[in-house]
């Protein structure tokens, strides 16, 4: 086992500490799986957080780490809400009191009025055979409602242990919470070649891959310069007009990639693919560790025949495959399957790629002062978060 390892086993007393950004780097880089949410470089980018690395210490031994977002209260700048977006890095399958304990501690001394964090921990998953099948039945309206999900003990036990300790679940019925969404879409890749992977895929997914190819459709791979990302937001801007949501701005855009290249020259990396000289899609790949996350894409209306999207989703299945990773995460999804519901045709196209369907723990609240977490709360909903 590294020195800088999760722990895997009971634990007598951790003691919660900050830790430099290189210590931070150093555990990250030891780990199989981490959020690329969960690396110092991720707090960079938050300029509106006040960021911090935590540690916890099996005497001097460093066994776990979080990045923490501060977010301040409005009139009450001494408290902050202390987020740890799909963290911390630590040993869930455990006593997680041992854990979370010292944490709370250490956060409320320090003028945190509540914790939020989101364990990296599958509860269910149904595989896309399953949903497709959920989607052409009339009476099926959820992924909740399907039976035959596989479920994860340790998720359970998970979602059961912060229950019991007074936690509280901030997962709303659309599975996309105040935070990031409680419902993924995923490929699994240990052990699979190419040929099994399109194997896997819907024949319209296979169809589409061809066509690009037949089309002349071309994928490169670049680090994000000014010129390529400029091309990519103006994409990304046209995309959210489709598809109405609020898009964020190029400067967002800048800062994501420096941020993450600083800290590693292969975190992140942005796949364009192009048709005739124009670009018809595009896609952020973001690698940590073993896990391979499709986190931001665009696509042409006007390109939308010559299948750049598929290209492109191609192009980073196969980086990621050869790459060593065990999981191709494609984000965000909400449960719904009623065909009348907008957000289907986003799941439709995520389950034609193969792979899985997955429900997280989500993000829980832990109040440590509960007046002041319940005035933020009525501050948050009036706002409509």
């Amino acid at each position: 086992m590294s020195s800088s390892e999760p722990v895997r086993a009971a634990v007598a007393r951790l003691v919660v500490r900050p830790i430099s950004g290189a210590e931070h780097v150093a555990f990250v880089r030891a780990q199989r799986s981490v959020s690329f949410l969960q690396t110092p470089a991720w707090g960079r980018v938050k300029t509106e957080w006040r960021s911090e690395s935590l540690g916890w210490f099996d005497g001097r031994r460093l066994v776990g780490a979080g990045l923490v977002l501060h977010r301040p209260v409005p009139r009450l700048d001494r408290f902050s809400l202390a987020y740890l977006p799909e963290g911390p890095v630590i040993d869930w399958s455990g006593e997680i009191g041992a854990w979370l304990d010292p944490l709370a501690s250490y956060l409320k001394e320090h003028g945190a009025f509540a914790i939020r964090l989101g364990p990296p921990v599958v509860t269910d998953t149904w595989s896309a055979a399953q949903v497709k099948e959920g989607i052409a039945a009339p009476g099926v309206k959820r992924l909740t409602d399907l039976p035959g999900q596989w479920g994860d003990p340790v998720g359970a036990d998970v979602s059961s242990r912060l229950r019991d300790a007074g936690w509280l679940p901030q997962n709303p019925r659309d599975g996309f919470g105040v935070g990031h969404p409680q419902f993924k879409y995923e490929v699994l890749l240990t052990g699979r070649t190419e040929a099994e992977l399109l194997g896997g895929m819907s024949q319209q997914w296979r169809r589409n891959i061809k066509r690009a190819a037949k089309e002349g459709v071309e994928v490169t791979v670049g680090d994000g310069s000014p010129e390529d990302l400029k091309a990519f937001h103006d994409l990304y801007v046209h995309t959210a007009e489709r598809d109405r949501f609020t898009p964020r701005p190029l400067r967002y855009f800048e800062t994501v990639f420096a941020a993450l290249r600083a800290e590693d020259p292969e975190r992140i990396k942005l796949y364009m693919a192009h048709h005739q000289g124009d670009l018809a899609a595009a896609g952020v790949l973001v690698h940590v560790g073993t896990r391979a996350v499709y986190a931001y894409g665009a696509s042409a209306t006007g390109k939308r025949e010559v299948r750049g999207s598929n290209a492109c989703q191609w192009a980073m299945l196969r980086d990621a495959l050869a790459a060593d990773c065990d999981v191709y995460d494609l984000r965000g999804i909400t449960p719904t399957l009623d065909a009348d519901d907008p957000h289907v045709g986003l799941l439709r196209f995520k389950v034609g790629i193969g792979g899985r369907a997955a429900r997280y723990v989500g993000e829980w609240d832990l109040p440590l002062r509960p007046m002041v977490y319940r005035a933020f709360d009525l501050y948050m909903r009036r706002r409509g978060r």
